[in-house]
């Protein structure tokens, strides 16, 4: 099964995990700590499967790399006036 298949059982279940609890709330009430407890962590998981689905959904589309637009104008010569020439030495010196 792909990712999008569990996460869409998962959600399934979820539902039936919520019309349960509502079920739950109207035979026992809602003001008890065990089925306020109850209700809390199922609108957590809720929230956690929601956050699945969007990080999944981030993974499934790849970025497009920022493209950057290098000029074709030669670079200010003043750049360079306090480097070498990689591989041929300083001006002033010889090679061995």
């Amino acid at each position: 099964m792909s990712v999008h298949d569990d996460l869409t059982s998962v959600q399934r279940c979820l539902d039936d995990l919520t019309r349960s609890v509502s079920r739950l709330e109207q035979q026992l009430g809602s003001g008890g700590l065990d089925m306020r407890r109850v209700r809390a962590d199922a609108d957590h998981l809720r929230e956690s499967v929601q956050l699945l689905r969007a990080a999944a959904s981030l993974q499934a589309t790849p970025a497009k790399p920022e493209l950057v637009t290098i000029p074709d104008t030669p670079y200010d010569p003043k750049l360079w006036t306090d480097s070498d020439d990689e591989g041929l030495g300083a001006r002033d010196r010889h090679a061995p």
